[in-house]
């Protein structure tokens, strides 16, 4: 079977590589071939060596090449028609140097004019064409059909030349042909010659389909499309012969080069028709799971959007939409959005008949700033592949265009986006996502500005809705095409509707030093306690909805907030359940045995339900009767009248193994508990510590197997770290700081959420902002950055944390060998090693060691993890802190 040859890669731009000289003639030659036969190389010329073309921008006269080349179009448009006049004149026709003079004047003044209102590449165009137009007709004794000929041509060439250096004009030929001929009648009439208007009308379309060129040229293209500028015709909208059938071709069998090939020809040709049934034809045939993501391909940087437009809108409607646009276009002083109106109204010409149709259709309302349209389009396709993603952001951002005013914004309750978390990966618009979720943000922040009673809660959220906003008007190049003007829009009136507001929000003054409000080391109470909804909601199925109540194990490493969680539940849980908190570390010091950790835990139950515990004798000589009377006690008064439950919470629990190892306590101790707990089914254990029940090296927790639900405490969610840094305190008056967003997302890079950590950048923060400001006298910002960070994450941060540091990396040494070995190896990668890598670093200085016994120890402590077959730190700091302390 013979392979098909690779699709060619077509590069149709202008041969040049330098720019134009005033003083090579040869040079001259060029741009006037360029003017009549290739005027698309005027906006190349600009666009490369001239500072960038933008469409419908006025001329940069600060640019030395974009001077030289309207000096280079002046001396074309002089001596251009002089050259062409005195020729005629030498064979014997007479002219009327008046008009040529009047030509010559015309073109200078048309060009320079359009030169400095649209850009110099269509000045240049625009005026050379003009001139020479004018100096055709300057023909004496000429017969009327004879001159409207003439005249038809030279203004046909003219207008076609000057739209020729627009991007997108292909698609505008008719619009073009029938304003002409109609304006060639409009001249018959006025001057009672309808001979004269006629002959204009006529040699004016012939002059726009220019079938010289495509006479000259279409016999070098029927086999292969050649390369070559000169072979290639440029001006002629007419099809070439086959075209349609090799772009097809070039389509079906490589999607992406065959749209650079496509986007080539509208560039540098005006072979607009062919390339559109080209694309209709392949995407007809296009398997439903791939229709979207090639159009969104074919949207990605179009040419001319009117390919997108077409890929929906029928052909053969063209001629009528084509003409009624160009009639808008050309009312004078009709407002944008009044002309976007009407054309809807007047040319509904997208169709959505067809999953083709109605993708192509979404994109293009996109593009267009209708998104409710978008969101009509898109439903049609909502069950391919991405179609429900795609629904979904037309919808979001259609809500969010509506909004106009802040009330509005602060009102607005968006659709969920398509993913979990901040993992945008496989979806097909991750960048949009990602500008969506910072519009989300300043949603939430115009509440505040909108509801908050505090003046400085409502002064920092304006900050940070500012601060959103600002970074996607910054850098809209990261947005697709299609939806990128839709979305700047947004952000703008936004923008403008928060500034409407500022003068309201006011300043903050700072006078003395700020209380820092982060926690470090001791638990969080109260309402400082935010961000483990996940957590207290599983203890509340389990202690409150739940017919009795299940013990648990809250496990995660070293100042995950497992403490927190136990000193906080009962307020989380409702009044219905106690919690009676013990720390075995401050009962693991004992010297009479179980007696002690009997008195700890009646001392905290005595607390927790004000029933006085037994007496310290009682308990040290008879522990284990005393304690159960006491318990029957507490069950009978309290627990069964009041229909409560009790949790005992027994922190550091590992503690437990390490007393029956001394021979403290005795080794049923926990077989003990386990039956106290089958006393009542209103009281029941919580352990916290680094280890599952299971995961414990002895058999002393056995009696608890199958009974005790574990309860993975792992890193805060990205918005959860948010809330802690930015509302530290009840009372935001007392926390008159804030962060930028870039700061925040700093941060949680930094942490992944871990709450030690959080608090502890957090703290060095308040106390630099403190030395800054108070002690060295130096005037900053009340706002947090980026380099504020980089300031504090210094040698002094990593021996403030070292119990965090040292904890997770002794955990490393217990259990499966080889996980501070690994640790070591992974440091220095940022993004990782393959277990490939491992294996082989590994090998080579430890045998019989089973790395991924160490890996999955090391993820399930939450130390390591795996993404896209790469395994790597996941708290960032603690890489840092292995890399620098390890000496590594």
């Amino acid at each position: 079977m013979n392979q098909k040859p690779p699709v060619p890669r077509l590069d149709l731009a202008p041969k040049l590589k330098r720019p134009l000289s005033l003083w090579n003639p040869l040079d001259y030659l060029r741009l006037l071939y360029w003017v009549f036969y290739f005027p698309q190389a005027l906006r190349w010329y600009v666009d490369t060596f001239g500072g960038g073309y933008i469409e419908g921008e006025g001329m940069n006269w600060s640019n030395h090449i974009q001077r030289n080349l309207l000096f280079q179009g002046l001396v074309l448009t002089v001596v251009t028609p002089l050259v062409l006049s005195g020729f005629l004149q030498q064979i014997g026709i007479v002219i009327d140097w008046v008009r040529v003079a009047f030509a010559v004047a015309s073109g200078v003044a048309i060009g320079v004019a359009y030169g400095v209102a649209y850009g110099v590449a269509y000045g240049v165009a625009i005026g050379v064409a003009i001139s020479v137009a004018f100096a055709v007709v300057a023909i004496r004794n000429a017969s009327d059909v004879a001159i409207g000929v003439a005249y038809g041509v030279a203004i046909g060439v003219a207008i076609g030349v000057a739209y020729g250096v627009a991007i997108g004009v292909a698609s505008g030929v008719f619009y073009r042909v029938t304003s002409g001929m109609v304006y060639g009648l409009a001249i018959g009439v006025a001057y009672k010659k309808l001979d004269y208007g006629v002959a204009i009308s006529v040699a004016f379309a012939v002059a726009i389909l220019r079938l010289e060129n495509w006479l000259i040229s279409s016999p070098f293209n029927l086999r292969n499309f050649h390369k070559s500028s000169f072979l290639i015709p440029r001006v002629t909208p007419l099809r070439l012969p086959y075209l349609t059938l090799r772009l097809q071709n070039w389509l079906q069998q490589d999607w992406e080069t065959g749209l650079h090939n496509i986007n080539q020809l509208l560039a540098y040709t005006l072979q607009f028709i062919p390339v559109v049934q080209a694309v209709n034809r392949t995407l007809a045939k296009t398997p439903p799971e791939q229709i979207i993501w090639r159009i969104s391909r074919l949207a990605e940087v179009p040419v001319d959007w009117d390919l997108v437009r077409f890929a929906s809108a029928s052909l053969n409607i063209k001629p009528k939409s084509e003409f009624l646009r160009g009639i808008l276009r050309d009312i004078p002083f009709l407002p944008a959005n009044w002309r976007r109106r009407l054309e809807g109204g007047l040319i509904a010409d997208t169709r959505l008949d067809t999953e083709a149709h109605a993708t192509a259709a979404g994109f293009w309302y996109l593009h267009e700033k209708e998104p409710a349209k978008a969101k009509e389009a898109f439903a049609k396709v909502h069950s391919l592949l991405y179609g429900k993603e795609m629904y979904t952001l037309a919808q979001t951002l259609a809500i969010f265009h509506e909004a106009q005013e802040i009330t509005n914004i602060a009102a607005i309750n968006p659709p969920s986006p398509p993913y979990q978390g901040n993992n945008t990966e496989g979806l097909l618009r991750p960048n949009t996502w990602q500008a969506i979720a910072s519009l989300h943000r300043v949603i939430e922040d115009t509440q505040l500005v909108q509801h908050s009673v505090s003046r400085v809660t409502r002064a920092f959220a304006l900050n940070r809705a500012q601060g959103e906003l600002t970074n996607i008007l910054n850098h809209p190049q990261t947005l697709p095409e299609a939806e990128r003007g839709l979305i700047i829009e947004i952000a703008q009136n936004w923008q403008k509707a928060l500034l409407q507001v500022a003068g309201e929000v006011g300043e903050i003054s700072i006078t003395k030093p700020v209380r820092n409000p982060y926690i470090i080391g001791d638990p969080v109470l109260g309402e400082r306690f935010v961000g483990r909804k996940d957590v207290m909601r599983q203890l509340e199925e389990l202690w409150v909805t739940s017919e009795s109540l299940q013990s648990v194990v809250l496990y995660g490493h070293r100042r995950m907030g497992k403490t927190s969680i136990l000193r906080n539940a009962a307020k989380f849980v409702g009044s219905e359940v106690k919690v009676a908190y013990i720390n075995m570390l401050n009962a693991g010091n004992i010297s009479q045995e179980v007696g002690e950790v009997l008195i700890a835990i009646c001392d905290s139950i005595s607390e927790t339900l004000n029933i006085s515990p037994p007496t310290d004798a009682d308990l040290l000589n008879l522990p284990s009767p005393t304690f159960e009377r006491y318990l029957k006690r507490v069950v009978d008064k309290e627990l069964i009248p009041s229909e409560q439950g009790l949790i005992i919470a027994l922190d550091e629990f590992e503690k437990i193994e390490e007393l029956i190892t001394d021979g403290k306590i005795p080794t049923n101790f926990m077989g003990y508990l386990r039956g106290l707990v089958q006393m009542s089914s209103q009281l029941t254990f919580a352990f916290a510590g680094l280890h599952t029940l299971e995961e414990m090296t002895a058999d002393y927790f056995d009696p608890f197997f199958g009974s005790v639900i574990p309860i993975h405490v792992g890193f805060m969610e990205r918005a959860a770290t948010r809330q802690i840094l930015a509302n530290p305190v009840e009372t935001p008056e007392d926390f008159p700081l804030d962060y930028t967003p870039e700061a925040l997302d700093t941060i949680y890079h930094l942490t992944h959420g871990q709450p030690y950590l959080v608090q502890l950048l957090g703290f060095q923060l308040v106390r630099r902002y403190n030395d800054q400001v108070f002690e060295m006298g130096h005037s900053r910002d009340p706002v947090f950055t980026v380099d504020d960070l980089e300031a504090v994450v210094n040698p002094d941060f990593f021996k403030r944390g070292r119990y965090y540091f040292d904890g997770v990396w002794s955990q490393a040494g217990q259990g499966a060998a080889g996980q501070q070995m690994i640790l070591r190896l992974l440091a220095p990668h940022p993004q990782g090693l393959s277990l490939e890598a491992i294996n082989d670093a590994c090998t080579e200085t430890l045998e019989d060691l089973n790395i991924q016994s160490a890996l999955k120890t090391l993820q399930r402590h939450d130390v390591v993890q795996e993404k896209e077959g790469r395994w790597r730190i996941v708290v960032e700091l603690f890489r840092r802190w292995v890399l620098t302390v390890n000496n590594l």
